[in-house]
């Protein structure tokens, strides 16, 4: 089975996110999630191919999100999702090796993402 984790707190844009990916990526399994904590109960032990996780969250922000994610799964391709488009966070997100995904969410920013990921 295929999956792709999407995190995000904002139902709409959870929506938003898996649209644009069943629509490229129909034969795919979409697990989402509210929050950062729910994301890691529920991936269980099996990789996802790549992983759209948003930043701003209650609770564990998609950067800790992230670390957590690529310490279980080395190597997950991680797309950070924001409208926080600060040059800091970029840094951050480009040190843990994570690409950034600036809001507002479109198909031409999800396809580049799975593409970049190998997907």
């Amino acid at each position: 089975m295929t999956s792709i984790l999407v995190v995000d707190d904002s139902r709409l844009a959870r929506n938003m996110v898996s649209s644009v990916i069943a629509s490229l990526r129909p034969d795919w399994t979409i697990v989402v999630a509210a929050s950062g904590e729910e994301a890691l109960e529920i991936v269980g032990d099996v990789p996802p191919v790549a992983a759209i996780v948003d930043y701003n969250m209650p609770g564990m922000d998609g950067l800790v999100l992230a670390e957590r994610l690529k310490e279980r799964f080395s190597g997950l391709p991680i797309g950070l999702l924001t409208a926080n488009v600060q040059d800091a966070l970029k840094r951050k997100a480009e040190a843990l090796g994570i690409r950034f995904i600036a809001k507002p969410i479109t198909s031409d920013k999800i396809r580049d993402f799975l593409a970049a990921a190998g997907q």
